[in-house]
């Protein structure tokens, strides 16, 4: 969510749950593709800072006082801070999700993250059965996204959240953001939820269980427990489970809704309706041969619309307005379906049934550049020249694949590339 959430990117191990079994082997990574905004300025174009990094911080400490941060806090928060070049290196050399979809969910997906999703439902099933009912969002869905940012709780991230935040909020790059979660941060210590010491996230400043940025803590997080603090870092994870779902909630979540459900489709589908604006009752696709993986009627849960994440060569998804919700969490497609899948196969469902192009792969960050520029030049406007493969990109994509005479699914592959190149 960098949107409000965190991006990226931590690696650990899981811990055995609060009151519950142990759970299975570790999974090794948490799966935050990474979604910031992404600039195509190098790293030498940067203007650096003006000032040292400790002149920084009592400037900032002037700004946090003016804005009601108490000097205790500041103090505390501050004491010993350093620059830490490491974390900006990463903000700086960061490319967003690179994966193909099919080797994310693999990792996303896996049998020890689906085994170790079912011990975390068990070993909190009273709290999450209690946090449905208050908020209407599905448990599942809030484990999955659990064990999908933090591996249910084995790695919350390391880093000092202050630190961190200090050092990405110095280099001046992208100050105005973490000069904003900073300040959050230090209004979270001020509020009591946690100490500085106690607050410790990922590189980027995302915190807890569930891997909220300050920001979204503020607005969003609750205390589930009632102990008068709003914990996601410790480790009892109910606060930062009720937590996700209230932000879920906020988001406009409804309850028993499918964020999708994999579809096959008819011979001779118009692959122009395989876009995001397009939104019909499943009743109304059936119409035109779109069914379930199985040959059934997709029930009306409500508008759907048709989401090919690989092109026409790969698996079909009816998505409905619980994905747009997902998507308040992170932006990418593979993020959202794997939180999707992962909670159904958490609850039993069938693995994901079409097959992928496996043959390909995923386009470099200096391809998605090359091809949005291509295609702006050849008269298809990304609008953005940003790396990102997102809704304006899958457009023109689509509008070049339709003046071509090809499959018009608006898939950014190496082969589209290559066409564009050969265009000239």
């Amino acid at each position: 969510m960098e949107r409000v959430m965190a991006n990226p990117y931590l690696a650990g191990v899981c811990a055995v749950l609060m009151a519950g079994p142990a759970l299975a082997e570790p999974v090794e990574q948490s799966l935050r593709p990474a979604m910031r905004p992404v600039t195509i300025e190098t790293a030498a174009q940067i203007a650096p800072r003006s000032v040292d990094f400790q002149s920084w911080v009592r400037a900032f400490r002037e700004r946090a006082r003016a804005a009601g941060i108490s000097e205790q806090v500041l103090d505390t928060a501050f004491a010993g801070v350093s620059y830490d070049a490491d974390v900006v290196r990463r903000d700086r050399n960061q490319n967003e999700f690179t994966k193909t979809i099919w080797d994310y969910l693999g990792t996303a997906v896996s049998d020890a993250r689906i085994k170790n999703g079912r011990a975390a439902l068990r070993a909190q099933a009273k709290a999450l059965q209690a946090i449905e009912d208050r908020y209407k969002v599905d448990k599942q869905v809030i484990v999955a996204i659990w064990g999908l940012e933090s591996a249910y709780g084995g790695f919350r991230g390391s880093n000092s959240v202050i630190r961190s935040l200090a050092s990405l909020a110095y280099d001046s790059r992208r100050s105005a953001f973490f000069e904003d979660q900073l300040m959050d941060a230090l209004r979270i210590l001020q509020d009591g939820d946690t100490t500085a010491r106690q607050m410790k996230g990922s590189w980027a400043g995302a915190m807890g269980h569930t891997q909220f940025m300050p920001t979204s803590f503020r607005h969003h997080a609750v205390d589930w427990t009632g102990d008068g603090k709003r914990d996601i870092w410790g480790e009892d994870p109910r606060d930062a489970l009720a937590s996700a779902a209230a932000y879920l909630k906020f988001h406009g979540w409804t309850y028993k809704q499918p964020w999708g459900v994999e579809v096959q489709l008819p011979e001779d589908f118009t692959y122009t309706l395989a876009n995001r604006e397009i939104t019909r009752m499943p009743s109304e696709w059936a119409k035109i041969g779109i069914l379930d993986i199985n040959g059934q009627l997709v029930p009306d849960h409500g508008r759907a619309s048709i989401l090919l994440p690989a092109g026409h060569q790969g698996a079909a998804f009816m998505i409905f307005d619980n994905f747009e919700v997902l998507e308040a969490y992170n932006t990418a497609d593979a993020y959202v379906v794997g939180v999707g899948h992962l909670a159904d196969r958490i609850l039993g469902g069938a693995t994901i049934q079409g097959g992928w192009p496996t043959w390909d792969r995923a386009l470099t960050f200096d391809e998605r550049i090359e091809l949005q520029t291509r295609l702006t030049q050849a008269g298809f406007d990304t609008v953005k020249i940003d790396a990102r493969i997102g809704p304006l990109t899958i457009a023109a994509v689509r509008a070049w694949q339709v003046a071509r005479a090809l499959v018009p699914d608006g898939y950014a592959s190496p082969a589209a590339l290559k066409m564009l190149r050969e265009e000239g």
